[in-house]
């Protein structure tokens, strides 16, 4: 394409260690294929701005603010505006300038949104920018089953944020030339509410690093002792992630251990909330915070477990474990939106009874699960890299100008 692109997400892309980072490096990565791109993100700590060199090698430039608003700001200054409290608490007066001066100085002939809480830095657009606004996943749905599902103060907070999301949500989609989502299954139900077709709002899937994520590569092993190994994946302060193995920790696991004493349950991520860390006390369970390499937990586990009460989209961990072939257990809601097939790619388990039988019948059955394990290789094989996935993104970039041009060449 002729001109120039800007890019905005809500947390730098570097490093892609956990969902969010990992979709929009990618994305970031396959844009800068197709022309200069200027990033304008936030960073969450001192950490992700050690990573800003990083993002330079990439970017034609960027803006980098550490987010500073605290949640008790964001809170009362959204409730104020009645505004949504995500959209209030990434916000931030330097990135809007920022934006004004890059759409200005540059000639930027499109501009990607990553993730909802950034459409409000989007301004007016002319007519000849396009914008893509890749929502990822239909958050407001998200925060409205939490609602549903709880009480108190904090039930009415997210059914409030439920309804006021929904709102912006519906809004940034009519001005947006293409909305895209993670899965066509969150594709599909945003077209049912918002009433746009499937040439406004599109899947635009994850994939899986295949190179990284295989089991012949080159990682450091881990010594996880005697006694089959199960292992959870994931940014452990997430509340659907704690939720998950807070489950499988206090009723899946004792199943297990009634027939396997000695089975041991790996909760592999950074930032262990209270509750997951707590979980250490119980037989069997090992929280390992953050790790250098989460391949070396994923290639000695004997099942990687999943079990997901609340999920949205495609769960990379998922992904991830079947690109390091091996055996997956998933709850429905973790199984959504991936194109593999239960009983052949992975196991589907809806209740803490099933995923015990099920995990029980693979340790039994070593061939099974080393059967299981290599097809889920294969399907990420076929099916699931971001090469493939991210193939249609430069199109979806072009304006009908641009694509008559390109036809006329």
């Amino acid at each position: 394409m002729t001109g120039e692109i800007l890019f905005l997400c809500h947390r730098i892309p570097f490093p892609p260690d956990r969902g969010d980072k990992i979709r929009s490096c990618h994305l970031l990565k396959r844009l800068a294929q197709v022309a200069p791109v200027h990033v304008g993100c936030f960073a969450d700590d001192d950490r992700d701005m050690r990573f800003a060199a990083e993002l330079a090698q990439v970017a034609a430039s960027q803006c980098l603010l550490r987010r500073d608003r605290s949640k008790v700001v964001a809170g009362l200054t959204g409730l104020a505006k009645r505004q949504s409290l995500l959209i209030s608490l990434f916000d931030h007066p330097d990135l809007h300038r920022w934006v004004g001066r890059t759409l200005a100085e540059r000639p930027i002939r499109a501009v990607v949104a990553y993730s909802a809480q950034m459409a409000h830095f989007v301004p007016v657009l002319p007519s000849d920018v396009r914008f893509l606004m890749d929502f990822v996943d239909f958050d407001s749905a998200k925060y409205a089953t939490y609602g549903a599902e709880g009480s108190g103060p904090m039930a009415w907070i997210n059914r409030r944020e439920g309804r006021v999301l929904l709102d912006f949500e519906k809004r940034v989609a009519q001005r947006a030339d293409i909305c895209s989502f993670v899965s066509e299954a969150e594709a599909s139900l945003f077209r049912d509410v918002c009433g746009l077709g499937p040439d406004r709002i599109v899947a635009i899937e994850n994939g899986v690093a295949l190179d990284y994520f295989d089991p012949a590569a080159d990682f450091p092993a881990i010594d996880h002792g005697d006694g089959p190994l199960l292992v959870f994946t994931g940014q452990m302060d997430y509340r659907p992630n704690v939720e998950a193995v807070e489950s499988f920790a206090r009723q899946t696991l004792p199943a297990i251990r009634s027939v396997h004493p000695d089975a041991r349950f790996a909760i592999v991520g950074r930032n262990p909330a209270k509750q997951v860390e707590a979980l250490a006390d119980l037989p069997g369970v090992i929280v390992t915070g953050g790790v250098p390499d989460v391949r070396g937990w994923l290639a000695a586990a004997d099942v990687v477990v999943a079990p997901l009460r609340i999920a949205r989209g495609i769960q990379n961990k998922v992904l991830e474990a079947m690109a390091m072939a091996r055996p997956v257990v998933a709850s429905p809601q973790a199984a959504e939106g991936i194109d593999a097939t239960d009983d052949l790619h992975f196991l589907v388990a809806a209740n803490p009874a099933e995923e015990a039988a099920k995990v029980i019948a693979l340790l039994a059955d070593p061939e099974r699960a080393a059967r299981l394990a290599m097809a889920g290789r294969a399907r990420m094989e076929e099916r699931y890299r971001w090469s493939a996935t991210l193939a249609g993104l430069p199109d979806m970039l072009l304006s009908a100008d641009d694509k008559a041009g390109s036809r006329a060449a």
